[in-house]
């Protein structure tokens, strides 16, 4: 195992814990504002489920650039 492998593996596990804050902090803060208004509840839905798909693409594009870095040396 060389450094690079090494290397991929922290940028996507930084990734993935960094995908999972947010997605935790979008979906509570969504959830207390549906408690605070419940009539908002289908707007504040639909931006909830955007802004966690604005946050899973990082984890996705960490993991397609982790594989470019470990195959650039070969």
């Amino acid at each position: 195992m060389d450094l690079s492998t090494v290397a991929a593996a922290i940028a996507v596990m930084g990734a993935a814990i960094g995908a999972g804050v947010g997605n935790g902090l979008i979906i509570s803060k969504t959830i207390e504002g549906i408690s605070r208004q419940p009539e908002l509840d289908g707007r504040l839905t639909g931006k909830m489920f955007i802004g966690v798909a604005l946050v899973e693409a990082m984890p996705i594009i960490a993991v397609v650039i982790a594989f470019m870095a470990m195959f650039a040396n070969n």
